[in-house]
């Protein structure tokens, strides 16, 4: 008995000192390993995309508070125009006047890619500082502005250079929590532009009378803040920051994926005339008669109907997909700018006008992220976003004061805002065929596909 252990422990142990050192060394490899380049690439894994929980919801409600103040007071553009026009800058064309919106699009998004970078590198907080103060102080100066060249570097730079910011720190803050319900988190974040485009110019019509433009403005200003503080609580990445060298390669990758550039055109085709009603309703609603107080809720009426357009889409988006979804909505909101830009003359004409074309031109805003995202890996959202936005800022840039020409200068007529509705429309009417090309591409030619 004495002599069987001594064989079995000889064995035991040379099987141990055999065997063991692979066994234990190989899960010392396996943890090293994930260290060092597997787990940073499993964040990005589709199985660790949360969907939901608590920081997912509360960065969604500060998102949709970063694009409540960024999109949200672009969108009510419009409410500018008419009071300009007939007030401190009276002796200003309509095309003129139309080159503060156009700054203000043009601004907010042509930095994308620069600003893209700096998320990347130091994530969505030092964005929203940065972003909420050139805002407000934009808005402040504005408050104080009687020229129009002092508009022009208020409201038309300083002020959107923020919201740049602010709409990138948002945008791209979403993707990192949400995947199979991503169309829906888009859809709910970008609601919140329309209810700032609802609230802004409520707010306008009902405090200008009572305490003025100045104090309105100032009045913006400290709303804004409050939901600034709200979305630097609130809105974090699930991902650390990638900090990395500026690369003129990184914004040329884009441009090798033939499905983003067969996204870009339509785009930019659409973003041409997306704005021109918006910015031009309450005017064309003055000129057929509609009192000055009615014609104040237009753009409240649009913007509320456009959050359901983004909502709405947004979420069916998850499960027909976002070409789908992109390229009706798109052929809707053209249709709706000949059928009812042409041919409105009476107030309930223009306020379901307001309303629907609302619903269809909602949609674009939360549906070109998911168009982005669907074709992208998630790590080059962020660039493609900002690259994307940043190239339609031109069309953004001419749209307005092209169609502020067209309508002529004086008085404006009948003839003028047709002309206008036929270029709106036709600019529509051509990203939403553009859209459709690229809806086959991604499908593979296929005409029942989830895109």
């Amino acid at each position: 008995m004495s002599t069987i252990p001594t064989p079995v422990s000889s064995d035991s142990s040379s099987l141990r000192s055999d065997k063991l050192p692979d066994v234990e060394q190989s899960p010392v490899d396996e943890k090293s390993t994930p260290q060092t380049a597997v787990e940073p690439v499993s964040l990005w894994h589709p199985s660790q995309f949360p969907d939901g929980g608590r920081d997912a919801w509360l960065c969604l409600l500060g998102a949709a508070c970063l694009l409540f103040c960024s999109f949200g007071w672009l969108n009510c553009v419009g409410v500018f125009q008419n009071y300009y026009s007939n007030n401190q800058l009276r002796e200003h064309s309509s095309s003129q006047i139309a080159w503060i919106a156009s700054l203000q699009i043009f601004m907010m998004f042509f930095p994308g890619p620069l600003v893209g970078f700096l998320y990347d590198n130091h994530g969505p907080k030092p964005l929203i500082l940065v972003g909420g103060f050139f805002h407000i102080f934009g808005l402040m100066m504005t408050s104080l502005c009687t020229e129009y060249w002092q508009f022009i570097l208020a409201q038309g730079i300083c002020s959107p250079l923020g919201l740049n910011c602010i709409f990138n720190a948002g945008i791209n803050t979403i993707p990192t929590w949400f995947l199979k319900k991503r169309g829906a988190a888009y859809g709910g974040m970008a609601a919140g532009s329309g209810l700032g485009g609802v609230i802004f110019p409520v707010m306008a019509s009902r405090l200008i009378p009572m305490i003025g433009y100045g104090w309105t403005m100032r009045t913006f200003g400290f709303l804004i803040m409050a939901l600034l503080l709200v979305a630097l609580v609130t809105v974090k990445s699930r991902l650390p920051p990638r900090p990395r060298k500026w690369q003129l390669a990184v914004f040329v990758e884009p441009f090798k994926d033939r499905r983003y550039i067969l996204t870009l055109l339509p785009s930019f085709v659409f973003f041409f005339g997306l704005f021109i009603p918006i910015n031009y309703i309450e005017v064309q609603a003055l000129s057929v008669g509609m009192s000055m107080t009615m014609a104040g809720y237009l753009l409240p009426v649009l913007n509320a109907a456009s959050i359901f357009g983004r909502i709405l889409p947004g979420a069916l988006a998850d499960k027909f997909g976002p070409f789908n979804l992109q390229t009706m909505m798109g052929f809707v909101a053209a249709i709706l700018v000949f059928g009812f830009g042409l041919t409105s003359t009476s107030n309930a004409a223009i306020i379901v006008y307001a309303a629907l074309y609302g619903f269809a031109s909602g949609a674009y805003v939360s549906l070109l992220p998911a168009q982005l995202a669907s074709i992208s890996k998630v790590e080059q959202i962020g660039v493609r976003t900002g690259v994307t936005f940043s190239i339609t800022s031109f069309a953004g840039l001419v749209g307005n004061p092209i169609a502020g020409a067209l309508l002529g200068h004086g008085q404006p007529t009948k003839r003028g805002f047709d002309k206008l509705s036929i270029f709106a429309g036709c600019m529509l009417m051509g990203g939403a065929v553009l859209f459709t090309v690229a809806r086959f591409y991604v499908a593979g030619g296929k005409a029942v596909a989830r895109v």
